[in-house]
């Protein structure tokens, strides 16, 4: 009997432990690295490619400067930009895209892109948004 006590003592022990223990929340951190290089901007999805001229329409661009998509996104709060999706492999584009690092071409504009076709609304972290 004496055993069967110190065992049932243990037991409520150990039950008034496991509810009174503190719960913990895990942080997790990622380090996802610098941006990529690419001369027209890249793709706000991974694997991040870099995307074409016209991609991306001039709001995008702030003194010829990307102002990032995807996890490196720094544009102003409630940000939605114009895009033409015909350019994205999600829509089925396959076409040529510049490499990372490539430099852009000086005749092409990216604070006025002539004949822009913007037909998607983004958000810079990979959501389509409302015209």
């Amino acid at each position: 009997m004496n055993r069967f006590k110190i065992f049932a003592l243990a037991a409520v022990a150990a039950i008034c432990f496991a509810v009174t223990a503190a719960k913990t929340q895990a942080q997790v951190a990622v380090e996802i690295g610098a941006a990529p290089e690419c001369p027209y901007g890249y793709y706000d999805v991974a694997p991040y490619d870099c995307a074409p001229y016209g991609y991306y329409g001039p709001e995008w661009f702030t003194g010829g400067i990307f102002i990032g998509a995807g996890p490196w996104f720094h544009g102003p709060a409630g940000f939605h930009g114009h895009v033409n999706n015909h350019f994205h492999p999600e829509h089925g584009y396959n076409g040529p895209k510049p490499a990372r690092g490539e430099k852009p071409d000086p005749n092409k504009h990216l604070d006025k892109i002539e004949h822009f076709k913007g037909n998607e609304v983004r958000d810079g972290r990979g959501h389509v948004g409302k015209k």
